[in-house]
């Protein structure tokens, strides 16, 4: 006959959706955060560290290289361009996947998905092949003295295409999981299809609108392997912060390196802390469509008053 003790903690460990022994689940989160510990919080202390070496002014120095602003510059404008970009297509798609139905539907998906499945070099390849000095309008642009690769249009190409599947896909199952009843209620109340996005659908998307862009800018301001392949390796001109990094580090000047390299960590660390923010307002947001009648769906007051 068990005890009491026993029973209860029987009942602690069903109610917390587990019968694993509590020894056993210590153990579990003990090498879980061992693993973090070993394999992100110390490479990531050591960036920081390797780049304040030799003090603050080497820091300072190792970004103020013209070489290191020049590569800033680049990978801010390539973001300032691919994002706003993918903001539209991402939006575009997700309304058209979740809020219609087409033939051809299962095909954009696949299309959507694409870059996850691709290789950052193949697509770096795969637009050298058309835009390159031997590729399909290679004489044609080079008669019109237009440049695309080994220059700023062809490094813009390549990041909007690895990182155009990340909005999509954020917007994608939660407007599915919203269903179309409030965007057909404001139509009924006389909404156009403006009004109907901007007062009903938007609210609805915000944070994981927010969410897709935040993935989306931390990639493209970080993609490595597609950009190394369009663009050149020119100093000064079509190095982005990785590419820089990378030259540094080959050349043996680990400060400044690191220094780059900690921009891009600070990026990630800032990336992170808002990720967290917008998924949990995501998933608040989620519970809170799921608890909604299905019967009596809620217009928001913007939309009631716009029409």
């Amino acid at each position: 006959m068990s005890s009491p003790t026993t029973d209860t903690r029987a009942l602690r460990r069903a109610q917390a959706g587990t019968t694993e022994a509590t020894w056993l689940r210590n153990l579990l989160i003990g090498l879980a955060l061992a693993f973090l510990l070993l394999f992100l919080v110390l490479p990531l202390a050591a960036v920081f560290t390797e780049a304040l070496r030799q003090g603050w002014d080497a820091y300072v120095e190792g970004l103020t290289d013209p070489d290191a602003w020049s590569a800033i510059k680049l990978t801010l404008l390539t973001a300032v361009i691919a994002v706003p970009l993918n903001l539209v297509f991402g939006v575009a798609a997700a309304w058209c996947v979740a809020k219609f139905e087409f033939p051809g539907k299962a095909f954009l998906i696949t299309l959507i998905d694409l870059p996850f499945s691709i290789s950052p070099v193949v697509a770096g390849l795969m637009y050298v092949l058309v835009f390159g000095a031997n590729g399909w309008f290679g004489s044609w642009l080079a008669a019109h003295d237009i440049k695309i690769i080994f220059a700023v249009p062809g490094i813009v190409l390549a990041t909007v295409f690895v990182t155009f599947p990340f909005i999509a896909r954020e917007l994608i199952p939660l407007m599915q999981a919203q269903g179309t009843d409030e965007e057909q209620a404001a139509v009924v109340l006389g909404a156009n299809g403006w009004q109907t996005f901007w007062y009903v659908t938007l609210p609805n998307i915000k944070w994981g609108l927010v969410y897709g862009v935040i993935l989306c800018n931390a990639r493209a301001m970080g993609e490595f392997g597609a950009v190394s392949v369009v663009s050149g390796h020119i100093r000064g001109q079509t190095n982005t912060i990785p590419l820089h990094v990378e030259i540094l580090y080959n050349e043996y000047q680990s400060v400044a390196a690191f220094a780059a390299a900690s921009l891009l960590a600070l990026l990630a660390l800032v990336t992170l802390a808002i990720k967290t923010v917008a998924e949990w307002k995501a998933e608040q947001q989620m519970k809170a469509i799921a608890e909604l009648p299905a019967e009596r769906p809620t217009i928001s007051a913007a939309a009631t008053a716009s029409v």
